[in-house]
């Protein structure tokens, strides 16, 4: 009988043993997923030319930008020069280098008001009538802020509101038939376990569409519901959080846990690094410093939040080409704001280095990083290569990342 039972034993451990093996091989090969936020401002945009004139974009500040203080590295310039990103063969260009490098989809910084869509020219005509655009996702993270005059902004000057971030609950209606139509039923759109990935910058500009949290959670719901009735099983609504504001105008909001959790929220991220860290030395603030501060935040975000966090790594920070280059450079409000230094692409690869570390200790199922940014050059803040680094903070990306797969 002992021998018989030892038998039974012997081939169910065996029968388990490739079980075992690919529990170990799942754990052992980690999924991560890195997500990059897109600025779409360098395309012709009819909103624009109303203002600044026929042909604008902002690479027009990109190539005026001049050093502001003594070792101050200005103007950058593009290595692959002014591309027009709405022209989809230029458009293709960026999705391989992305696409190749480790990156998994592109989050579109993605404007709607009440009068319809702004900026959205580098996306539908550009990524989406790219050739090859099956080789990247792409996803959109609704910039419901104020837009204001800042194409350069004077210090001391008035804030001029080109286009208020509050829209009305039948725009918002409108804006979610379309959003589903258009984009997530797009087979390139970046889906989490089979849910659309939707992120809204300021909850405090989107709790005002309906004047009360709950009624805000209710405009979600009916949201995620038509999403259900469009076939996916779900949507992952994730909020941008800060505490630290940036662009004038911006609001951050008291208790955020609380809030995302009322508002029924899957998920939340960060835009950047310096929504959570003040740059308190002007003119220059050490990259490293910013990151530490950055991940404090994040160990702390994470124990007092209830969804996943998916956290963020930001390249750098210099709005110096934003401001008025015929005015004194000093510590004056956005844009005359401290540059980060020290952000070398080797510097930025120990970031993405940490922050895989606090995924692995942190995340569930979903390791999803979000990186500030493809392209934000007039906020110095840019994965596109330039002339100094070229493809080298693309590389580092690709070096902690691009094997995962």
């Amino acid at each position: 009988m002992k021998i018989k039972l030892l038998l039974i034993f012997s081939v169910a451990m065996l029968l388990l043993l490739p079980c075992l093996h690919a529990q170990n091989a799942d754990t052992n090969n980690k999924k991560y997923e890195v997500g990059v936020y897109y600025f779409p401002n360098y395309h012709f945009d009819k909103r624009n030319e109303k203002y600044f004139g026929k042909g604008w974009t902002e690479w027009k500040l990109i190539k005026e930008a001049t050093p502001r203080f003594e070792g101050h590295q200005q103007p950058k310039v593009p290595l692959w020069g002014y591309t027009d990103e709405a022209d989809p063969k230029q458009m293709a260009q960026k999705i391989k280098a992305a696409a190749s490098n480790g990156i998994d989809a592109f989050i579109f910084d993605w404007y709607y008001y009440d009068d319809g869509p702004y900026l959205e020219k580098g996306l539908e005509d550009g990524f989406m009538k790219a050739k090859n655009n099956k080789l990247l996702k792409f996803s959109l993270m609704w910039a419901n802020h104020d837009v204001i005059d800042i194409f350069p902004y004077t210090k001391g000057t008035a804030h001029k509101l080109l286009y208020p971030g509050k829209i009305t609950p039948q725009t918002w209606d409108k804006m979610t038939d379309y959003i589903i139509e258009k984009y997530f039923k797009n087979p390139s759109y970046w889906l989490i376990d089979g849910a659309p990935y939707f992120s809204i910058y300021e909850l405090n500009k989107f709790i005002q569409i309906f004047g009360t949290v709950e009624l805000a959670a209710k405009g979600l719901e009916e949201f995620r519901q038509k999403t259900k009735a469009a076939g996916f099983r779900d949507l992952n609504l994730n909020a941008v959080v800060w505490g630290q504001t940036i662009l004038p105008g911006e609001k951050a909001i008291k208790d955020p846990a609380e809030i995302v959790q009322k508002l029924g929220f899957n998920s939340f991220t960060s835009y950047v690094w310096i929504h959570h860290v003040s740059l308190k030395s002007f003119p220059v603030t050490d990259y490293d410093y910013v990151k530490t501060k950055y991940f404090e935040y994040a160990e702390d975000a994470v124990r007092k939040f209830k969804i996943p966090y998916y956290p963020n790594v930001s390249m750098g920070w210099d709005s110096s080409p934003r401001t008025n280059q015929a005015t004194k450079f000093d510590a004056s409000g956005y844009p005359y704001t401290p540059v980060i230094t020290g952000n070398t692409p080797l510097a930025f690869k120990q970031a993405l280095l940490d922050a895989k570390k606090f995924m692995d200790t942190h995340s569930g199922k979903n390791k999803i990083l979000t990186i500030n940014s493809w392209n934000e050059w007039s906020e110095g803040s840019y994965l596109e290569p330039d002339t100094i680094h070229k493809m080298e903070y693309l590389e580092a990306i690709k070096d902690v990342f691009g094997h995962q797969r």
